[in-house]
């Protein structure tokens, strides 16, 4: 039996998001963990209140608090948790070094203490086309603001994550450097825009930074000491993208009908003995291979030996294995789209990259495949050039759509299969195809876990939940009605739901049935957009019920929303913009700020894509 443990109550002082927060931070965290983290804060602790000049000459240095202009903030704003990993990596370096350094994630942080930092190192991410990600959006909104301070005694850098596949490529990161310098902060180094292979240039840029903070350290009138009660960094995950998981397939079932908008399936991987413990609301990364007939047609189309050996990054593998392991085959990116037209000296593809075709070169890198790039416009490529301007092959994230304590040492997932055909050639996306063609019997899937705290449930099981998503958009809301039916949870939950029919795309229906009978799913609000003469989508059905919408918010309901990045989630925050204007009674320009306040204290959450 195991022993009850008695915990005190969290300061009177600590509003509830905080508190909220700090609840979702120990929330499943193991005695090691727990121990671990008691000794950080202890350390934060003593960096605070101990007085410079303690009697005991030892203790006073070591919490002496860092002299202006030594401390560095990171700050880090995340979509999938790149950024943070960049920004970790930085602070965890600093640290080891014995720099002050304080690693706060963009959500957390006060814009106003902008005016009295010295030091401030910023990884950021775009999202989509252009748009922050949601936890950094309150920073880079007062940024942009007339409330932004003059920053003239403020030195930073800026490491700028996206993707190439996008015109506003590192948009996010292009407008903070630009706004900081604008407002008379002086560059440590130039902003470093990295595309979806960003390691390298991170450890670049991390590098310079540490050069920076230690010739600041150096200068300093008093030495930054971290305080003795600090515990050491911790250690980094057991799984991760260096070192996956091989989880076998326990099952690999369609669940939309042949007559089906797509081939979605539902798939049921073991953790047994990974150690791999999840929240709902988290992500699975799958390290998927290319489909072997695609790197056959690459072969064919370029002329090349598959089974010629060829090195690169001091790794040698056979050409083959390099376009079926370790290259992204099956998505276009723009550097690649501009060696490809400079090879090949094709003037029609050069003026794609100019400015004014910005939107036919964003429909261009998201419908077509690098190989038919070659096969319409064939260029003179060598296998060490073609190797070496691939972006390598990147994980996928899927949205476990499980709880743990529903299913032990499992993670299932929703998986649409992507294909297209494109002058008879058949299409098809890397991850979803490798994981389509897998069985029990075949070799077990490479995965690791992808926290997103952002997304994860209320610590408080009495909260009700509006959950929103379209298609495989809502796997995570499977994981958050098995989590809270089996914690006892006595909020109520309303789900939307889009698909394009009902009798062909309905996923989970009858367990979404099954809850709605038991009392486990109190509303149900479907929209099949193909079902009648005119299209439904969510966005609709939200309108409609406007109403009662407004009013489960109002009364501290906690809303998500899954799904397309592109067109869904900006359609839904704008009827959510319309619903609050017209049942709060107040102008479009009050409710937006309405909405984007949810967005900052986490009444409302996005998981987009």
């Amino acid at each position: 039996m195991s022993a009850v443990v008695s915990f005190p109550a969290l300061p009177v002082n600590l509003d509830p998001e905080r508190r909220e927060a700090f609840e979702r931070l120990v929330d499943g965290l193991d005695a090691a963990q727990l121990q671990w983290l008691s000794g950080y804060l202890a350390g934060r602790a003593v960096s605070r209140i101990a007085p410079p000049n303690a009697a005991n000459g030892e203790a006073g240095m070591a919490a002496a608090a860092p002299a202006a202009g030594t401390r560095a903030t990171v700050l880090h704003g995340s979509q999938t948790g790149n950024s943070r990993r960049v920004a970790e990596a930085l602070a965890r370096s600093a640290e080891s070094e014995g720099l002050a350094v304080r690693l706060v994630a963009a959500e957390h942080y006060d814009p106003r203490e902008l005016a009295r930092e010295r030091l401030l190192l910023v990884a950021i991410s775009t999202q989509g086309d252009g748009d922050p990600p949601d936890a950094a959006r309150a920073f880079v909104d007062f940024l942009a603001s007339r409330r932004a301070p003059a920053l003239k005694e403020l030195s930073y850098g800026v490491f700028a994550l996206g993707d190439s596949s996008y015109p506003k490529f590192c948009e996010t990161g292009r407008i903070v450097d630009e706004r900081l310098a604008a407002l008379g902060a002086t560059r440590l180094h130039p902003r470093v825009d990295a595309d979806l292979d960003y390691e390298p240039a991170a450890q670049g840029w991390r590098e310079r930074s540490l050069v920076a903070l230690r010739e600041r350290a150096s200068s300093a009138s008093v030495t930054a000491l971290r305080p003795v009660a600090a515990a050491p960094p911790a250690a980094p995950a057991r799984h991760d993208r260096s070192r996956p998981y091989a989880a076998a397939i326990l099952a690999n079932q369609r669940i939309t009908s042949r007559e089906g908008w797509r081939d979605v399936r539902h798939f049921e991987l073991s953790l047994a003995g990974s150690g791999i413990d999840y929240q709902p609301g988290d992500a699975l990364a799958v390290q998927p291979r290319n489909p072997p007939a695609l790197v056959a047609e690459w072969l064919q189309v370029l002329g090349f030996d598959g089974e010629a050996p060829l090195t690169h990054d001091g790794r040698s593998l056979p050409l083959a294995r390099w376009l079926g392991e370790a290259r992204e085959l099956t998505r276009l990116a723009r550097p690649f789209l501009a060696r490809h037209a400079a090879l090949g000296r094709h003037a029609e593809l050069n003026r794609l990259l100019s400015p004014e075709h910005g939107a036919t070169l964003g429909t261009l890198l998201r419908e077509r495949q690098p190989i038919d790039l070659l096969r319409a416009h064939p260029a003179p490529w060598s296998p060490d050039e073609l190797v070496a301007s691939l972006r390598p092959l990147a994980p996928r994230l899927y949205s476990i759509a499980s709880s743990q304590r529903a299913v032990g040492e499992e993670a299932h997932l929703t998986v649409a299969r992507l294909e297209s055909e494109y002058l008879g050639q058949r299409r098809t996306g890397a991850a979803s195809e490798y994981l389509a063609t897998r069985s029990s019997d075949a070799d077990a899937v490479p995965v690791y876990l992808e926290s997103n705290e952002r997304f994860h449930l209320p610590a408080d099981g009495s909260r009700d939940l509006i959950m929103v998503g379209a298609g495989t958009g809502v796997a995570p809301y499977r994981a958050f009605v098995q989590d809270r039916i089996a914690t006892g949870a006595t909020g109520r939950h309303w789900l939307f739901f889009g698909a394009p029919r009902l009798r062909h795309d309905f996923l989970y229906q009858a367990e979404w049935l099954e809850a709605l009978r038991r009392g486990q799913l109190q509303r149900l609000t479907p929209a099949f957009s193909r079902d009648g003469a005119h299209k439904v989508y969510v966005q609709q059905r939200l309108r409609e019920h406007g109403r009662e919408l407004y009013d489960w918010i109002e009364q501290g309901a906690a809303l998500y929303v899954c799904g397309d990045a592109s067109h869904m989630a900006p359609d839904v925050h704008q009827a959510l913009i319309e619903i609050v204007a017209e049942h709060g009674g107040i102008d479009a320009g009050q409710a937006a700020e309405r909405v984007q306040g949810w967005l900052a204290d986490g009444r409302y959450r996005r998981d987009v894509y």
